[in-house]
């Protein structure tokens, strides 16, 4: 009986704990733009949206179409052929830094 109370508790403390992750996920804010909220969307589901300001001053509009497709095609990130241009053209507009 103890065992299983104790599993309990550790099950409802990992569940906290998850909630916390994702709350503090949801407080990160990309800049306003046409295609923040799915980029954001579909960025979070694998990965921090932290990435994103992270990697800018690397990358341009082109290193942002390699690395979507890369998700795409290698980490099987479920985003369409339209929501891929979607999330590139925001990307490229509002965090391509590299000159």
């Amino acid at each position: 009986m103890r065992g299983a109370v104790a599993l309990c508790a550790v099950a409802v403390a990992l569940a906290g704990a998850a909630a916390l992750a994702v709350a503090g996920e949801e407080s990160l804010k990309l800049k306003d733009g046409a295609g923040r909220d799915l980029t954001a969307a579909r960025c979070a589901i694998c990965h921090s949206v932290d990435y994103i300001p992270n990697n800018a001053p690397a990358m341009d509009r082109a290193a942002w179409g390699k690395t979507v497709q890369k998700m795409r095609d290698k980490y099987g990130a479920p985003i369409s052929d339209q929501e891929a241009q979607e999330i590139l053209d925001y990307l490229a507009g509002n965090y391509a830094d590299k000159s």
